[in-house]
């Protein structure tokens, strides 16, 4: 039986048909050795392949799911970096946020000792703010009083918050100020009665305030200390028709050599200085 199944090709070399007669030899050997039959033999072979290739798929899949889970550890591992980087970035603004925070509630620990001495304080920015405007030159008088005098009846109106009168106070305390950065040019009159007449005035900040005549034949620059105007000779006239020009935007600003209003013993502030740049 062995030798019908193995038959050799009697054209096939002597090596190789001795080759195959000895493996026939030992399949027939170990056949006849083995009580399970050829068909059993050949099942077994065939679930031991198919044992063989679940375990690769288990293997394959396993495989797979390693390099998910690598890939969603890199995931995770960049998202916290970003989120780290996020953390230091937002850390001062925090950090901010909580001493406004520590500050709000200083701030209404006292805020019923605030609201009993707040009244006497916004009395005392308003009348400072008249003294201001009484000792100041001598400009827009009557709009900048009138401006205080609303804040005075403000501040008798049952109906006003506190926080409108302040905000009122504030706003023009910040039109005050606003004054002494300003170049300022404007026609008005000057003098009472019958010396009473039409003029341009220039005003740069709170160095000086200075009038001429439409013809440009009288000027004169306010004197602080002698609250009285004084009057200027040509070249200071000629100054001033430029400075005029300068605060229309009808001339290139350039630097004008004026007298300033105030008496340099005063003591000096950073607008009150012999010559003014514009």
């Amino acid at each position: 039986m062995i030798l019908t199944l193995f038959d050799t090709d009697p054209r096939e070399p002597d090596v190789e048909r001795t080759r195959h007669i000895l493996i026939g030899v030992a399949a027939g050997l170990v056949l006849a050795a083995s009580p399970l039959s050829a068909d059993e033999v050949l099942q077994e072979a065939s679930e031991a392949q198919r044992a063989q290739a679940e375990l690769q798929a288990r293997i394959d899949a396993a495989d797979d799911e390693s390099r998910e889970m690598l890939t969603e550890l890199r995931r995770l591992e960049g998202e916290t970096r970003r989120l780290e980087a996020r953390a230091e970035a937002e850390e001062p603004r925090l950090e901010r946020r909580v001493e406004r925070l520590d500050e709000r509630e200083a701030a209404l620990d006292t805020l019923a000792e605030t609201r009993e001495v707040l009244p006497e304080i916004e009395q005392a920015l308003v009348a400072r703010l008249r003294a201001w405007i009484e000792q100041d030159l001598p400009f827009l008088e009557e709009e900048r009083l009138a401006r205080v005098e609303g804040l005075e009846s403000g501040m008798a109106d049952p109906d006003a918050s506190a926080a409108d009168r302040l905000d009122r106070i504030l706003a023009a305390w910040r039109a005050e100020l606003d004054y002494g950065r300003e170049l300022d040019a404007w026609r008005g009159t000057l003098g009472e009665g019958d010396d009473r007449r039409e003029v341009d005035f220039l005003r740069l900040g709170r160095a000086g305030l200075y009038y001429l005549t439409p013809d440009g034949r009288e000027g004169g620059v306010w004197r602080a200390d002698a609250e009285r105007w004084q009057a200027l000779d040509e070249a200071g006239r000629v100054e001033l028709r430029h400075g005029l020009r300068i605060a229309r935007e009808q001339r290139a600003p350039e630097l004008l050599t004026l007298p300033i209003s105030h008496s340099l013993e005063r003591a000096a502030t950073p607008t009150d200085d012999a010559e003014a740049s514009l």
